[in-house]
């Protein structure tokens, strides 16, 4: 039983969750400095986005192991069914009592926000399977990247606020997609990583398909524009102007992991700039919500 505690803790991809706390973080502090907060709502919206993201890794972990897309030339970190840690039909049940937990605190925000929040519930959750699972995985045609981007972006950040405020503007909207692009550079270095494997076992990520250079410039082009919206956002508002340093620190930070993509070899080693790309992000997060207060 503690093993399987500890694989289903390794199978939950703890450095990779970031990519859900980051947009709910900005989001409820843009709320906050409106006037409106609701902690305990703020919890279970949490709580919600942790578990749709938990799911998901549990259902990519089984769905890439049925689809022969996880491998021993994989050079990632383990995944718990393809390596035997996990039954399969022990981490299908795991995706989907996840999914279902998550339902349960779904219902909670759905009497808070009404139908959108319900919809935004169930397509997320629906996604989180056909990632990878079902007759068209979208994550195998090279539609991860844009979802990651969507999902973890402006439809995380406009929906905690909106639990928080029962409204939206653009600003709210504008900002979720700094969280979004930082997101979707943890996502490329993990398909960065895989580009051969996944070539290998017909997994058609944009690295995949477009090829590793192409790659790199994802990774940079995502940090960078996750880097300007502040600025954009200072600019357009004409105020939060602290902003700015949250855009020139993250930039900062990012230098050495650009240094590493380009440089370095295509191997474990980008295991470790995918977990500094999952600490930016949540770096990136604290210090956007600390210059939007001041």
């Amino acid at each position: 039983m503690r093993l399987l505690f500890s694989s289903l803790l390794k199978a939950s991809r703890p450095k990779t969750l970031p990519a859900s706390i980051a947009p709910v973080l900005i989001g409820t502090v843009i709320a906050y400095s409106n006037g409106y907060i609701h902690i305990f709502i703020t919890i279970i919206t949490l709580l919600a986005a942790i578990g749709i993201q938990i799911g998901t890794n549990y259902a990519n972990d089984y769905f890439d192991f049925k689809n022969g897309a996880d491998t021993e030339k994989r050079i990632g970190p383990a995944r718990m069914t393809q390596n035997g840690f996990i039954k399969p039909v022990t981490m299908k049940y795991a995706f989907i009592i996840c999914f279902l937990i998550t339902a349960i605190l779904g219902l909670i925000l759905l009497i808070r926000g009404g139908w959108p929040i319900f919809w935004i519930g169930v397509i997320s959750i629906i996604l989180g399977i056909i990632y990878t699972g079902g007759p068209f995985p979208l994550g195998y045609h090279g539609m991860g990247d844009i979802l990651v981007l969507i999902f973890f972006g402006p439809v995380a950040v406009a929906g905690t606020y909106y639990l928080q405020a029962l409204d939206i503007n653009l600003t709210v909207v504008a900002a979720g997609f700094a969280p979004g692009l930082l997101s979707m550079a943890i996502l490329t270095i993990n398909n960065l990583r895989d580009i051969k494997s996944d070539a290998e076992t017909g997994k058609r990520t944009l690295a995949v398909i477009w090829g590793a250079d192409f790659a790199r410039k994802e990774y940079f082009y995502s940090i960078t524009l996750a880097c300007l919206i502040p600025i954009i956002i200072s600019i357009c508002t004409f105020s939060h102007f602290y902003l700015i340093i949250a855009s020139v620190i993250t930039f900062i930070l990012a230098l050495p992991l650009f240094h590493k993509v380009v440089h370095n070899p295509i191997d474990a080693g980008l295991n470790k700039v995918l977990e500094q790309t999952g600490k930016l992000l949540i770096i990136y997060a604290v210090i956007f919500s600390i210059c939007w207060v001041i």
